[in-house]
């Protein structure tokens, strides 16, 4: 009897434990079939594209002997299935296969064209929350009032303006008439070189190494850039923190605290704001992913080396491994900012565990 009561404790004891381990094999089975599926989507598309990757490597006057022999060595006289097994083999091995633009290995591409696109789409997500989630609330407090005109007209203006309009003419008052920040690129031509490369970061590895003329440069050069971004950032941000602050501001909750004598603060922020965190998170994870894989206007416009020129310019010189590499781990990238988004919620709110 009494090892029964021990086994029954020891089961009682190791629950918990339980639901844990199925909590996080289920995420674990939910991040492999979410890789999975991208993986298959992206290799798919890149079978179906118009474009002949054996073409694309050796041109389109090589002999037959030249073009049969790269379509044996690229493995496409296997079937499908098991050419996706191969380019998911490869994949888990860090092999996206060689740019025919570059002609580097297209992971060491990623590795110089990524860190800039991120560094963009991160300084213009921390600006939008900074300055467009106290615009929001503020809008919603001040409903009716010169205020929340201002936010929301600047929330329509921000997704209305064509992008790549708004940065020429930023290109064209600040840099060429007013001389106020650099041009266009990434750093100018001679500081380029002088810093070795450690996070991919120009301004980070500048003040790891202690230039801070390379910093102050590459500080001069993102100005722009990220201010073009920051603005659809911001806007979004704020229209959507209005919105969500509205709800929660009618709510009877918000009634009952200022009717108990609360500071109009602590009603605003510690009550109503703590209940639109949560659909914060999700827009502003929304967000900062859109920017990741969606500047490519704005890289073209400032001559920036980010991951969307990349992709854009390798899709016009056909050169699908580059292609597929680069989609791979904006895809891969999302997934993961969802993942981080979902684990804010549980911070936030307990009642999401």
């Amino acid at each position: 009897m009494s090892d029964s009561s021990a086994v029954q404790r020891s089961a009682v004891d190791f629950k918990p434990y339980l639901g844990v381990a199925k909590k996080i094999g289920g995420g674990i089975f939910m991040l492999l079939l979410t890789f999975i599926g991208l993986t298959a989507i992206t290799f798919i598309i890149g079978r179906i594209m118009p474009n002949d990757p054996v073409v694309a490597i050796v041109g389109d006057r090589a002999s037959k002997e030249v073009y049969d022999a790269m379509y044996l060595q690229l493995g496409l006289d296997k079937p499908i299935w098991q050419q996706y097994l191969i380019f998911l083999g490869d994949i888990l091995r860090g092999d996206f296969g060689s740019s025919v633009m570059t002609g580097q290995p297209v992971i060491e591409d990623i590795k110089r064209f990524f860190p800039a696109t991120l560094e963009l789409a991160t300084i213009a997500t921390v600006v939008g929350v900074i300055i467009g989630v106290p615009a929001g609330v503020l809008a919603a407090v001040r409903q009716g009032t010169v205020i929340d005109h201002v936010v929301r007209v600047v929330g329509l203006l921000g997704h209305s303006i064509p992008i790549f309009w708004l940065g020429m003419v930023a290109l064209l008052i600040f840099y060429a008439k007013l001389d106020w920040v650099a041009g266009p690129g990434r750093i100018d031509f001679f500081y380029d070189g002088i810093v070795d490369p450690v996070t991919g970061v120009i301004m980070i590895d500048a003040a790891l190494a202690g230039e801070w003329d390379v910093f102050h440069n590459a500080l001069s050069h993102v100005i722009l850039p990220a201010s073009m971004l920051a603005i659809y950032s911001l806007a979004y941000i704020a229209r959507m923190t209005r919105s969500f602050m509205l709800d929660q501001l009618n709510q009877e909750y918000v009634l009952t605290a200022r009717v108990k004598g609360l500071r109009e603060g602590t009603v605003i922020w510690y009550h109503a704001f703590r209940n639109v965190l949560v659909q914060l998170i999700t827009i502003i994870g929304l967000t900062y992913a859109s920017l990741l894989e969606g500047s490519v206007l704005t890289e073209t416009v400032f001559a920036w080396p980010g991951i969307g020129q990349y992709i854009t310019n390798s899709l016009f010189n056909a050169d699908m491994n580059a292609v597929i590499g680069g989609t791979l781990v904006v895809g891969i990238s999302f997934v993961f900012i969802n993942m981080l988004s979902d684990m804010l919620y549980r911070i936030v709110d307990p009642r999401a565990k």
